[in-house]
């Protein structure tokens, strides 16, 4: 079973700051090979790199693995676009939000996140310190912390890329992890679970997981972010840049302990768990206006994805 364990780094300014170019460094040679991706419609990595990889190396200055790893970024973007495309998931043809998305080459933020195989990147796990690929050149001996299981999963079980991630002027590194699958056995029965949105969570056997207090918070994040948008002002926006994420960590973190309690009561019980399918419930729902965001800040595929 693939996993993705997160460890934040402890950078030195010195080394943040070359992070950040190598960030902005790449991602800039990731807009120019997607230009010419999207010109020549060409989005096959093997067929791309004959056409960007000798000069992103010269342009942009990028080692080769940087170069080969910033080629394969884009063909994995423009991978995800078209099965989006083809899913339906960005209109039907014609509509305003499909041509958009189809007339033009697809962009990354300065700071978007970059991979790292183990040519770029090596873990020093007795010292916990990683060495990485800079456009500085190698950085060795920057530090990194997480909790005890996150490391332990990464000591043991790594396997594969890491991306660099940077989020709220903090360093994380998201590794790949394989950990061995679980022996599946045949339950004896089945635990049923509706998801909904004023109880987030009922059981077959009654249980309720009241969404009250999770809706109050939303209602609350939601009400201090209009009064915040309505000022401009620099103040305002420090303050919604503060509190960014901070509903969606706390529904998480919600969803995470109503999903372990279920979890926990079926493998006490030897029993399965059968969910309803809500795939594509955004789309087959008309509502009004003010309950759309409800129903759009209901996060039944975290339960799922969680449990």
């Amino acid at each position: 079973m693939r996993l993705v364990a997160q460890v934040r780094l402890l950078p030195t300014p010195e080394q943040a700051a070359a992070l950040e170019a190598t960030l902005r460094t790449v991602n800039r040679a990731a807009d120019f090979v997607s230009a010419i991706a999207f010109q020549q419609r060409c989005f096959r990595n093997f067929d791309l790199r004959k056409h960007t990889y000798e000069q992103v190396k010269v342009v942009f200055g990028l080692a080769a693995q940087a170069a080969q790893h910033v080629i394969k970024k884009v063909c994995d973007a423009y991978r995800t676009l078209h099965a989006n495309l083809a899913a339906g998931n960005l209109g039907k043809p014609g509509s305003a939000r499909r041509i958009k998305a189809e007339s033009k080459p697809i962009s990354f933020r300065p700071q978007a996140a970059q991979p790292y195989d183990d040519r770029c990147l090596s873990w020093q796990h007795a010292d916990r310190t990683v060495s990485i690929w800079t456009t500085a050149g190698r950085l060795r001996g920057i530090a990194f912390t997480g909790s005890a299981q996150q490391l332990a999963l990464l000591a043991k079980h790594r396997k594969g890329e890491s991306d660099l991630v940077w989020r709220d002027g903090m360093w994380f590194l998201h590794a790949t992890v394989e950990v061995p699958d679980v022996p599946v056995t045949a339950p004896g029965g089945f635990v049923g679970v509706d998801l909904g949105i004023a109880n987030i969570a009922t059981t077959s056997e009654g249980v309720r997981h009241s969404g009250k207090g999770l809706n109050a918070v939303r209602h609350r994040h939601h009400e201090l972010r209009r009064r915040l948008q309505a000022k401009h002002t620099k103040s305002a926006k420090r303050l919604l840049k503060r509190r960014r994420r901070k509903e969606a960590r706390f529904a998480a973190n919600i969803n995470h302990s109503i999903a372990k309690q279920i979890v926990t009561e079926a493998e006490r019980t030897g029993r399965g768990i059968a969910l309803e399918d809500l795939q594509g419930i955004r789309d087959r729902v008309r509502l009004r206006k003010p309950q759309r965001v409800t129903l759009h800040a209901w996060s039944f595929h975290q339960v799922v994805r969680l449990r």
